[in-house]
């Protein structure tokens, strides 16, 4: 009797050489274009740095006066300095009275005081290190029941929204978008409608930006060695030194 053939799955076809190097392309542009834009936004900063605060500085505590060019980065070593030394100042009793004094004159001048009240309270909510930023990631319906959104617990909502809420506890949950989470919306939701996160706020901002496409893993997950998921949503592990 003839045998009968084994049955054999068709191979599939074999990629081309523009679409090989199509994939080594976009391989080496997700390894390329993080590493160049940070280089890149890096130098922006400290190039603009330098052009307003060298010439400020006197030539003789000047390098480019004996070195005959400019040190890159110098200008960014003075404005920290300058911005250490003031922050030692207005922590005395002397720096707070001058501190106080130009705050009276900004906030009593038309336009410029509501700007200035602005900017200092961005600054000390991003700035400050009593732990007032934000607490933990978590999930809410939107803008729908049944379409659930990434957010970020703020605080417990107090003062006169809560009292003119019927709601008994409810929460300030700030809504970020995507791909820039620095935008969004302020929302005060009830505690029992809010799913908490176990993810860092750090990884709910990377899954965030990334659009889904970065997915954290779970405790488990960490401690069985994953990093993250993959494109096909499969997790990776870390590789083990050998």
């Amino acid at each position: 009797m003839a045998r009968s053939p084994k049955n054999r799955r068709p191979r599939a076809p074999r990629p081309s050489m523009l679409q090989r190097w199509r994939g080594y392309f976009l391989t080496g542009l997700v390894i390329v274009a993080p590493v160049g834009l940070t280089l890149w936004l890096t130098w922006t900063v400290i190039t603009a740095i330098d052009a307003r605060v060298v010439p400020l500085v006197p030539a003789v505590y000047n390098p480019a006066t004996y070195l005959g060019r400019g040190v890159p980065g110098f200008g960014v070593i003075i404005f920290l300095l300058f911005t250490a030394m003031v922050g030692y100042i207005t922590r005395g009793l002397v720096g707070r009275s001058i501190l106080r004094w130009y705050e009276g004159i900004f906030e009593r001048t038309p336009v410029v005081g509501s700007i200035y009240n602005g900017i200092k309270q961005i600054a000390e909510t991003i700035l400050s290190q009593n732990g007032s930023s934000f607490s933990q990631a978590c999930l809410i319906e939107y803008p729908r029941q049944g379409i659930w959104a990434v957010a970020f617990v703020s605080t417990e909502t107090k003062g006169e929204v809560a009292q003119k809420l019927p709601d008994d506890r409810l929460i300030s949950v700030f809504l970020p978008t995507t791909p820039n989470p620095t935008s969004g919306f302020l929302l005060f939701v009830p505690r029992r409608d809010v799913v908490m996160l176990d993810m860092e706020v750090e990884d709910a901002a990377k899954l965030i930006i990334s659009a889904g496409l970065v997915t954290p893993p779970t405790a488990a997950e960490k401690a069985a060695g994953v990093r993250v998921a993959n494109r096909r949503g499969e997790p990776t592990k870390r590789r083990e030194s050998v």
